[in-house]
């Protein structure tokens, strides 16, 4: 058989896993070898997988054995893969226990699911290894942060100093199209030209244009992956003089972390994934902590379901719009689209003019440009 036939024959083995009713034929050896123990360890179907083609899972509840596994998958598949493996064990082999111990914490390669996850183990943690948790949880906030700061700082440095319209502007803080559409009556044919008598321009964010933002993130388990992702870019607006920052996370209980706000790892490990979800509560706070409506933006990230008082969410959302609050409603902030979701909630904020829906961590700082402009938001 020629080489080409032999790597398919090589890959629908690896797919189905050997025995006799796989009908390749093909006899695995050296790394293919390994790699599907790996693989058998994890997606196997039990028993001795023998006659059947199933391959036999065997993880157990050892430590040093998923130590010994988590170290293979690290040599065999790329980082990607890895930590798609990793989620699977930790939700098919019940393995969330076995990282509260740190030589196990070491061994994992570090992701926003695996925080979510450490972060739902938070109070059950012992000291010996909240250390280790808090280094892992480190390495994927300061990766999220090299990937998203300099983005998002540099979009709504833009997008403030838009929002400070002057009419006397600079020559390079002239806005362009603004001021053509402002001067069309303007236009002289003969001249195919228009004749700028006013000047539109955008002044730069000075220290005395400031807006705020309310972070108001459901911290309900199904939300981890936007909890993380929030807590980054709270601490990274945090970090702009031109906008006040102010933090809120919320379940049945409503916890304000705008004070930890330098360090987005200790407003994470201030969370407490799970519980149940008092929209209106979380809502009536945040509306008591704004002072300036019309330079305000509140983010709500949640999924909607209200275990609280609806009509209430329903009423301080249009209050706050009234007063001239920008409202942003986000059913998720992560890279996995939208969640299920109280869909009757998020058709009636649309009703109200905040349409609710999921948004990436790429899109996030469009978003937020946009309605510190109190322009349309670029829904996807």
């Amino acid at each position: 058989m020629g080489t080409a036939g032999g790597e398919r024959l090589r890959r629908w083995r690896m797919v189905l896993g050997g025995g006799d009713a796989d009908g390749t034929g093909r006899v695995l050896g050296g790394r293919d070898a390994a790699m599907d123990g790996a693989l058998a360890a994890l997606y196997g179907g039990g028993g001795d997988g023998k006659g059947r083609g199933e391959r036999s899972a065997g993880l157990g509840g050892s430590a040093p054995k998923v130590a010994r596994w988590l170290g293979d998958i690290r040599t065999y598949f790329p980082t990607p893969v890895v930590q798609v493996m990793q989620r699977d064990a930790i939700d098919r082999l019940g393995l969330s226990t076995l990282l509260l111990e740190p030589e196990m914490l070491e061994a994992v390669e570090p992701d926003v699911h695996l925080v979510g996850t450490l972060l739902s183990l938070n109070k059950a943690m012992p000291d010996t290894t909240r250390e280790t948790a808090r280094a892992v949880v480190r390495k994927v906030v300061e990766q999220l942060e090299k990937r998203l700061a300099a983005r998002t700082r540099a979009t709504l440095t833009g997008a403030l100093d838009r929002s400070a319209r002057i009419n006397r502007p600079r020559h390079r803080d002239i806005d362009w199209d603004r001021t053509i559409r402002a001067n069309l009556k303007n236009y002289l044919p003969e001249y195919r030209t228009v004749v700028p008598e006013r000047l539109v321009g955008h002044g730069r964010a000075a220290q005395s244009v400031k807006k705020e933002v309310v972070l108001c993130i459901d911290q309900s388990g199904s939300m981890a992956a936007s909890v993380v992702h929030a807590s980054v870019f709270g601490a990274v607006l945090a970090s702009m003089r031109s906008i006040a920052t102010r933090l809120v996370v919320f379940d049945t209980a409503v916890v304000d972390l705008t004070d930890q706000l330098d360090d987005p790892v200790d407003v994470l490990f201030g969370t407490q994934l799970g519980g149940g979800t008092d929209i209106n509560r979380a809502l009536a706070y945040c509306q008591s902590r704004i002072t300036r409506p019309a330079d305000t933006v509140v983010v709500l990230i949640s999924d909607l379901y209200e275990g609280g008082i609806r009509d209430e969410m329903l009423k301080r959302v249009a209050a706050m719009k009234a007063a001239g609050v920008e409202f942003v409603a986000l059913l998720a902030l992560s890279d996995e689209g939208a969640p299920a979701y109280d869909r009757e909630h998020a058709a009636a904020l649309a009703a109200l003019g905040a349409p609710a829906f999921a948004c990436t961590p790429d899109l996030f700082p469009e978003v937020m440009a946009a309605a510190l402009e109190k322009r349309p938001l670029p829904v996807p």
